[in-house]
């Protein structure tokens, strides 16, 4: 029997007028049968007090837009770009793009910019380019900290030293295609625990809380492109950041992000940062959020939470594989290299520092720096240069984009590659073939008094997204 709310009560809580009443009832009728009343007074009380959360929504979308506010009587304020960008330092830049370096002047006219600075490993982006750490003065640029939020990487060391890994290959590739999931949709196969998922935000929050589904399917999965789950074998150097004896040990390292949530957040608050903050065309894609602003504030929220559900999706990943095979975890660190920070700059003043495709590299802070499917990834320590933002690379940095390297290789020149580097892969394509990325031994050259080098990690078995 479908579910019913007489006008009365729509009328007690607030829906006075019959147009509004009208929409109420036809969406409960239709979509509600098999909700509780508790639920759908609730829903329809969030949506009276803050109706922009559900504009977009699928079901509600059409009676949150009645009590949203003309178009016409938004509040947005007009901005215009500085003539001059500030200075910025650049890495390496005999080998990045001139449009990368184009992208990153561009956003260093931004009227709230403090300071920027260029990885080694950079590359053309959606304004601003991966590879690109950008200071503002009070604000956060949604765009700035990308669609993958909380994209990171995350290094498990075994309690195994690296023959494991070619006396139990088979069990491992078992394992990775067991207990990892790449693409668009779902998660692994089994049902995942976290205490991500029990987070408040989730429940106070009504643009969060329709995404908590999608984020429960998804947990401890991959996304595609260049995300990986690798085994692999870790030369550790003495006195290393780990605190563990110098040696090699069978590890186990991940690249991935917050899937879909992280993407929906990115959409939804860069779509209403231009609509609060109009810049010139060819600078939209830079338009910030005050953080004293209730949009500001809840993008900050979300992007933070976004960042917790990226490292615990590389939990439960580590988790999985080190159950399956059987084996245990000495340590683990990881590090965020898509999302926005509160720090200081060198002068003191407090800024949001956006790194997007870059690896954060304060005095002693550890970090992770992969090469390609054939290539040593680095295990750093930062230096706690200001020059750079406390910054450094978060990779080689692709050479060519995914659209030439489809057309410059073929399957069997990447198999060939492969084999010729003792590297076994599952999935892949071959536009993430190895010479589509930059020399990763030169970038850690050019950001070599960025971070100290502590280890060295070889790829051995390699899974990722099936093209």
């Amino acid at each position: 029997m479908a579910l019913q709310i007489q006008p009365k009560t729509l009328s007690k809580i607030g829906y006075t007028n019959n147009v509004a009443r009208s929409l109420a009832t036809l969406i409960i009728s239709k979509y509600c049968k098999h909700d509780t009343k508790e639920h759908v007074i609730q829903i329809l009380e969030q949506i009276l007090d803050t109706p922009q959360p559900f504009v977009d929504d699928e079901i509600w979308g059409k009676l949150a837009r009645h009590f949203c506010p003309p178009e016409e009587t938004k509040v947005f304020s007009v901005y215009e770009l500085r003539e001059k960008a500030l200075a910025f330092k650049t890495y390496g830049g005999k080998y990045i793009e001139t449009i990368a370096k184009e992208q990153m002047g561009l956003a260093m006219r931004l009227p709230v910019s403090l300071a920027g600075a260029l990885m080694a490993d950079a590359h053309v982006g959606y304004g601003l380019p991966i590879g690109g750490v950008l200071a503002v003065d009070h604000a956060v640029i949604p765009y700035a900290v990308g669609v993958d939020i909380g994209c990171r990487m995350s290094l498990s060391v075994l309690e195994e030293n690296p023959a494991f890994l070619s006396r139990y290959a088979f069990q491992i590739k078992q394992a990775l295609k067991e207990n990892t999931h790449f693409g668009m949709e779902g998660g692994i196969l089994f049902p995942q625990e976290h205490e991500i998922l029990e987070r408040t935000e989730f429940q106070t929050d009504a643009f969060l809380k329709n995404l908590r589904g999608k984020a429960v399917r998804q947990l401890g999965s991959s996304g595609g492109g260049n995300h990986f789950v690798e085994m692999g074998e870790l030369e550790l150097f003495d006195e290393n950041c780990l605190g563990l004896p110098a040696g090699s040990y069978a590890a186990l390292l991940s690249h991935s992000g917050s899937r879909g949530l992280g993407t929906e957040i990115a959409h939804r608050y860069s779509e209403i940062a231009r609509e609060q903050c109009r810049l010139p065309k060819e600078a939209g894609h830079f338009a910030w959020l005050d953080l004293d602003s209730e949009a500001g504030q809840s993008y900050w929220m979300s992007m933070s939470l976004a960042g917790d559900y990226a490292q615990a999706c590389h939990e439960r990943i580590h988790i999985n594989m080190a159950k399956a095979l059987g084996v245990k975890i000495q340590t683990t660190i990881g590090n965020h290299h898509n999302f926005a920070w509160k720090e200081r700059l060198e002068n003191g003043q407090e800024a949001i520092v956006h790194r997007k495709g870059a690896t954060p590299a304060h005095t002693g802070e550890p970090g992770i720096i992969p090469g390609s499917m054939t290539t040593s990834g680095y295990l750093v320590q930062g230096c706690g240069i200001s020059e750079s933002l406390y910054s450094a690379s978060h990779g080689a940095g692709r050479a060519m984009s995914r659209q030439k390297a489809k057309e410059n290789f073929t399957q069997s020149a990447l198999k060939k590659m492969l084999t010729g580097a003792g590297v076994q892969l599952i999935g892949g394509s071959v536009e993430e073939a190895p010479p589509a990325y930059k020399n990763i031994d030169r970038v850690m050259d050019f950001q070599k008094e960025l971070v100290n080098i502590q280890g060295k990690f070889r790829p051995r078995i390699v899974r990722m997204n099936e093209e």
